[in-house]
């Protein structure tokens, strides 16, 4: 966590505490605010002020709620800055207003020198200051040319680089102006207060492009941990694939042998496919129901059932009074994956109903004699 970690967070932090840890809280930073906090300006000191002295039980919850065991009551509270000068509504133009108005104080103070932010704004620019300036802006265009598309500055910066001196000038008046209406500023000392800004944005900035480094380096480093971790899945799936389709072949291999033998003993040969009428496969269990078609009707729809153009696929064709409908192509493990995840009934054609588990069950009987 630091001073930038607020502006990433996409949902407020919540925390739930009891109302009596709660109140006990506030006595023991009451009494030890001295050693926590020993700067009077301290952020604690002014929340602490703020509070006020420890309320009752009462006072917290009114005399409606305080009751017996109503200090075991847990409450949720929503964390959000005591500090933030920036209302929510109007919270995306101040900061961007702040931004640029910081930024048109840095580029007339490396081109014009006084001894106070005021002075400079109340001079008058020489010639070769604005000469200097411009510049300055022309190699701050060409380094910005060279910059990557998504890294480039905000348009509304570009847009104040193309200014002179003396309409830089004018408009950070305007814009002090309209920081201290926002609240951002607090007059009489708004100037000093907008340097002391930029000086610790100036601190801080090493600091923060150490941070941004280290936390870049991490990045890399789970992704290349990520990509090992993804190769290494994926060369689990194929080889599970693999497994499975070699258990698939061994269980058709060993269908066909048995298909053959009881067709040397019989004389004649079997025929690979399957012909149940809708009414026989809903005595077996296996139909439970046909969408718009009511079960005396059964008895003249026909399901043929025939090995699919993959191992482990069937090829399930429908018929109503010998006329062919469609054809739905059944793979076998997408019906082991539904048994898998506890579902009992899917659905084929769109309209017929089937129990997972005996379609599994008439599958293996049928085709892999298991």
């Amino acid at each position: 966590m630091d001073e930038y970690s607020e502006l990433l967070i996409v949902n407020r932090p919540v925390i739930y505490v009891s109302v009596s840890e709660l109140l006990n809280m506030h006595k023991l930073l009451l009494e030890h605010q001295d050693a926590i906090s020993s700067d009077p300006s301290d952020m604690l000191r002014l929340i602490l002020q703020d509070l006020g002295p420890v309320p009752t039980l009462q006072e917290l919850l009114g005399e409606s709620w305080a009751d017996a065991g109503s200090e075991h009551l847990e409450v949720s509270l929503t964390l959000s800055n005591r500090f933030d000068i920036f209302e929510e509504s109007d919270q995306p133009d101040a900061r961007g207003l702040l931004l640029s108005t910081k930024q048109l104080i840095v580029d007339v103070i490396r081109t014009q020198s006084g001894d106070s932010l005021s002075d400079i704004l109340r001079t008058k620019t020489s010639p070769g200051q604005e000469v200097h300036h411009d510049w300055l802006m022309m190699r701050r265009a060409q380094q910005d040319a060279q910059t990557p598309e998504k890294l480039k500055r905000n348009q509304s910066l570009v847009a104040n680089s193309n200014l002179s001196l003396l309409e830089k000038k004018r408009k950070i008046l305007r814009s002090l102006h309209r920081l201290e209406g926002l609240g951002v500023l607090r007059p009489p000392q708004t100037h000093n207060q907008i340097l002391q800004m930029i000086a610790k944005d100036i601190r801080q900035q090493r600091l923060h492009r150490q941070r941004r480094g280290a936390e870049l380096l991490k990045l890399r480093q789970t992704l290349c941990r990520l990509q090992e971790k993804s190769s290494f899945h994926s060369e689990q799936v194929d080889y599970y694939k693999h497994y499975i389709t070699s258990c698939l072949d061994n269980l058709t291999a060993n269908s066909k042998s048995a298909n053959k033998k009881t067709a040397d003993g019989k004389g004649k040969k079997r025929h690979p496919a399957l012909s149940y009428s809708a009414a026989r496969l809903q005595e077996k269990g296996v139909l439970l129901e046909i969408e718009d078609l009511p079960t005396t009707q059964f008895k003249n729809v026909v399901f043929n059932i025939l090995p699919g153009p993959e191992t482990g696929s069937f090829r399930v064709k429908a018929q109503f009074l010998g006329v062919d409908m469609e054809e739905f192509l059944l793979q076998y493990q997408d019906l082991l994956q539904l048994q898998f995840e506890g579902v009992a009934v899917m659905k084929m054609f769109d309209k017929a109903k089937v129990n997972v588990n005996l379609l599994i069950f008439l599958l293996n009987k049928k085709f892999f004699k298991k």
